[in-house]
């Protein structure tokens, strides 16, 4: 859910977060570098629950940054797509990952134990 404080700020930052804060955004994003079902998203999102990856992909509908495109057909098919204000996006989306290539310690291997 989407707080209005964030979309009306009078700061640019805080207006940016209220588009594509959250936990989700920018990971779908990054998905969509290619136009995608819902289910392929879903499946590839598997941590994330189908009525939260709706709620997302609606909220970045509405914001101009995803694309909806039905197509009336059966069974009926729907792909997401990212928009050019999407696509502006990328670049964005590779510097982060840069950063954090270049700043943050690797993630430990999944059967490594916990640091006590």
């Amino acid at each position: 859910m989407r707080d209005a404080a964030f979309c009306t700020s009078t700061c640019t930052m805080t207006r940016t977060m209220g588009v594509l804060g959250g936990k989700w955004k920018l990971i779908i994003i990054s998905y969509l570098v290619q136009p995608r079902r819902f289910g392929q998203l879903a499946q590839r999102l598997a941590l994330i629950s189908r009525k939260v990856l709706t709620e997302q992909l609606r909220e970045l509908e509405e914001d101009g940054i995803v694309r909806r495109e039905a197509f009336a057909e059966l069974p009926p098919r729907v792909e997401y797509s990212l928009t050019p204000r999407g696509l502006a996006l990328l670049p964005i989306l590779d510097q982060l990952s840069a950063w954090h290539e270049a700043a943050c310690q690797p993630a430990p291997a999944a059967d490594a134990p916990l640091p006590t």
